[in-house]
């Protein structure tokens, strides 16, 4: 992946370009347009296909993030566009469960609603001439939970067994406790933009 959010090791990647074609972009923009097909059939219950589309997702945010840092074509763009991808993929996948009756569609109001208060507070940084804020490792955490719940989620509602109830329970507490490290990572970005916001006013 190409932004904080969302890499390991951000602080050895290259600067970010002012650039609108490179082959990471291509990739994100790729995997965005697959995210609204995963939702289809997700909430049409074929299951083995979103599953294999949803890895195949995965792969590819490794992919794009490594040929980024490899061949020096980190860009603002990319910076963008990763993080909408995944973000997509969560909500839509998501709102494809709860059509599926697999999961409770508070959850989607409870996961869109933090999307929606992070996509205000980057719109009033943006103002401000700030970029995206460091990230916190609770927010790494939580969406790296939700990204490996979801298909679990998907799996287990393959069959009626007692193996897969089980695994329906391990995959809904991921989710719950990803929903929790996601709003937690949320609340610690909205302190650091208001104290951002705050010191430029200050300084102005």
């Amino acid at each position: 992946m190409q932004t904080p959010e969302t890499s390991s090791d951000t602080k050895f990647s290259p600067e970010p370009k002012n650039v609108l074609w490179t082959i990471p972009n291509a990739i994100s923009v790729l995997r965005i347009l697959t995210i609204p097909v995963i939702a289809v059939l997700v909430s049409q219950r074929h299951l083995m296909i979103s599953l294999v589309l949803i890895a195949v997702s995965a792969a590819s945010d490794g992919v794009d993030g490594f040929i980024a840092r490899r061949f020096n074509q980190v860009s603002r763009v990319g910076q963008i566009l990763d993080p909408i991808a995944d973000r997509m993929l969560i909500l839509c996948t998501i709102v494809a469960l709860g059509f599926a009756q697999i999961l409770p569609w508070w959850l989607l109001v409870v996961v869109g609603l933090r999307d929606l208060v992070m996509g205000v507070l980057i719109l009033i940084l943006a103002q401000h001439g700030y970029g995206p804020l460091p990230v916190h490792y609770a927010g790494k955490t939580g969406t790296a939970m939700l990204m490996l719940a979801i298909p679990a989620l998907i799996l287990a509602d393959f069959q009626e067994t007692h193996f897969f109830g089980i695994l329906h329970l391990v995959a809904l507490a991921a989710v719950l406790w990803g929903v929790v490290l996601y709003w937690f990572a949320g609340v610690l970005y909205i302190f650091q933009g208001v104290g951002l916001i705050r010191d430029d006013t200050l300084h102005d």
